[in-house]
């Protein structure tokens, strides 16, 4: 069974990220993003919440909350060498509250990531309904997931911070219980490795990933349609209008799905859009079918800001990506320093098994059962072109 202590443990870990930073009484002592880990110290059902900053020797911070596991910040060098931040988050712990905001800005996803058809499952014959809390499907593990909890604390250093999440039997209505960690590693390169595990002493479905919204222009006061991406994968899991998968792989050559070579994400959208699957989605947010072949070493995912130069890359063991665009927001959130976030002002891109994938046998498996640990890696890599 893995460490599940988390409360004063947790506490302590927060107190030493203060001190770490030389806080006095009078004066916060910020992170390179402008966060101020006081606002993130809070209880949540008798849990206590921090900020935990990872910091590597050229310069690359990623500031994480245990709240949700959530990425707060990540920033990054542009080709002139200044440090931008590339994803959404807010500026306090309080402000990811779903009372405040129903948001997945940054969260560790569990236990499914993605949709689950009419939140219904069936294990060994028995049929199970799970609540739902999207166009009728369960997304995201459901309306109290992951995203909402707060993570255990099992070690936390200058560039490694292992987060655990003790999930009983029935959580969200998912049967068995589940003991799964997630470890994020900064390393030298400027690359975020994060991997995922866990044990079940029940057959249940297992999805794990992470959702923070990129934004490489370092703005999300405006929308990323300019910046390009490159997706590694000849196939996708088209969608209904309730954004649920079909059922169907098909390919991507000729449709607005097409990635195989680096392009604009704005490019299937506005007066040109044609293609029913983006008409759907209100713009893209399906599972792409890598061709990796759960292959890490390749890589799966680019992406591009022109008017930076900073690049991410991603690699994944798992075999597909949902490339979600940003297509909800509306405006009426403001996230750190008090910016407005406008529709496509980031984009997820959550390595994953597919969409519905436990009521798809003939899909890649995302079944967990009790003497198996599951495991996942997701590697993003930022860097720069001149």
């Amino acid at each position: 069974m893995l460490n599940m202590k988390t409360g004063a443990a947790t506490a302590a870990a927060a107190i030493l990220v203060l001190s770490a930073c030389g806080r006095s009484n009078n004066t916060p002592q910020l992170t390179e993003s402008g966060l101020d880990p006081a606002k993130f110290l809070a209880e949540v059902d008798g849990k206590p919440t921090g900020l935990y900053t990872l910091k590597n020797a050229s310069g690359m911070e990623v500031c994480i909350t245990n709240y949700g596991g959530r990425i707060v910040s990540i920033m990054v060098p542009d080709r002139e060498g200044a440090m931008r931040d590339v994803v959404l988050g807010f500026d306090s712990v309080q402000a990811y509250f779903p009372e405040n905001n129903l948001s997945d800005f940054g969260a560790a996803i569990g236990r499914y990531a993605n949709r689950i058809g009419h939140g219904i499952i069936v294990v060994d014959g028995d049929t199970i309904k799970l609540p739902t809390n999207n166009f009728g499907h369960t997304l995201h593990g459901g309306p109290q997931g992951w995203q909402y909890k707060v993570y255990g604390v099992k070690e936390a250093t200058d560039s490694t911070l292992t987060l655990t999440m003790a999930s009983p039997d029935g959580d969200n209505g998912f049967p068995g219980n589940v003991n799964a960690e997630v470890t994020y590693r900064l390393t030298p390169d400027n690359s975020i490795d994060i991997s995922y595990s866990a044990v079940t002493d029940k057959k249940t479905p297992v999805n794990l990933t992470n959702h923070s919204y990129f934004n490489l222009n370092g703005d999300p006061s405006r929308d990323i349609l300019d910046n390009a991406i490159y997706i590694n994968a000849d196939s996708f899991t088209p969608v209904d209008s309730t954004f649920m998968t079909t059922g169907e792989i098909v390919p991507v050559k000729g449709t607005a799905m097409d990635f195989t070579t680096r392009h604009a994400i704005g490019d299937g959208y506005g007066d040109s859009i044609t293609d029913r699957q983006v008409i759907y989605g209100g713009g893209y947010d399906h599972n792409w079918v890598l061709n990796t072949a759960g292959d890490i070493e390749k890589l799966a995912v680019e992406m591009y800001s022109p008017e930076t130069g900073i690049t991410l890359s991603i690699y994944t063991d798992e075999p597909g990506i949902q490339f979600y665009a940003g297509n909800f927001l509306d405006g009426t959130v403001k996230g750190k320093g008090g910016v407005t976030y406008v529709r496509n002002s980031g984009v997820a891109l959550e390595t994953q098994h597919y969409p519905d994938s436990p009521n798809k046998p003939e899909w890649p498996s995302a079944w967990l059962e009790p003497g198996q640990t599951y495991t996942s890696r997701c590697i993003y890599k930022f860097g720069v072109e001149k």
